[in-house]
């Protein structure tokens, strides 16, 4: 599987981008990220190992203390990615905003259209 498949599909589960929230205030042991949670240790080391193949997090050791802590850079290829899109989602909503100020109903089905794209 690529990176930025590995990365959505690790983005895709609430519980890993709670996760992520969570670490964005600094690093945690698996114990501190799963209080709120109802869920056991173990599944918490298993959302926190999809995080880590995908690059969003990494793993210390310190002793037997395994604190996670986020890796920015694993969101880069998400970035870049949505970056090739950015244009052409702003050149749409660019026109669609003129059409509602001219009072001009857009096509039908023209904004279903555009989403598969």
């Amino acid at each position: 599987m690529d990176a930025l498949s590995q990365t959505f599909q690790a983005l895709a589960d609430p519980t890993r981008r709670a996760i992520l929230a969570r670490l964005m205030a600094g690093e945690a042991s698996v114990s501190k990220l799963a209080e709120p949670f109802e869920m056991t240790l173990p599944a918490v080391s298993k959302h926190l190992k999809v995080l880590e193949r995908a690059g969003l997090i990494s793993r210390g050791r310190d002793a037997q203390f395994r604190p996670a802590r986020i890796e920015p850079k694993g969101l880069m290829s998400v970035e870049a990615w949505i970056e090739t899109y950015r244009s052409l989602w702003t050149e749409r909503l660019d026109n669609h905003l003129r059409e509602m100020q001219d009072g001009a109903p857009p096509p039908a089905g023209k904004i279903g259209r555009d989403r598969g794209e």
